[in-house]
């Protein structure tokens, strides 16, 4: 079967995207590197951070991985390092054994509060506005 020709046009902004992502992606690591962090890292602590305001409210690791573009092993190892540096915890679900919960930890909150205005200065640099 022979691949349909697709619009030049097509190509090139397919290509702009992946360009802008990129760069987007090496601004946010280089402005939290120095914070042990890298883009995924910050994604995961955003989302805890934004989706769970209370401290203690638990997230499911199913949910987590819907919204953060990485494959479920990635993920799960992503966690495992945050919870290595004491930036999250995970529970298991007591209704269904099989689900996990992560917590972002009040460390994990302190943390994504003083990095947040870098990552959103990164954003502010990377995609202008």
């Amino acid at each position: 079967m022979a691949a349909e020709a697709v619009d030049p046009r097509l190509e090139e902004r397919w290509r702009e995207i992946l360009s802008v992502h990129a760069r987007t992606l090496g601004e946010i690591d280089r402005a939290l590197h120095p914070y042990g962090l890298g883009a995924s890292d910050f994604e995961v602590l955003d989302i805890l951070a934004t989706a769970t305001p209370a401290e203690g409210e638990q997230c499911r690791v199913q949910n987590l991985a819907g919204r953060i573009h990485l494959s479920q092993s990635a993920l799960s190892r992503l966690i495992a390092r945050l919870e290595k540096d004491g930036l999250v915890a995970r529970s298991v679900c007591a209704e269904d054994r099989r689900g996990v919960y992560v917590t972002l930890t009040r460390k994990g909150r302190d943390l994504h509060a003083e990095v947040l205005p870098l990552q959103r200065a990164a954003l502010t640099r990377a995609l202008g506005g």
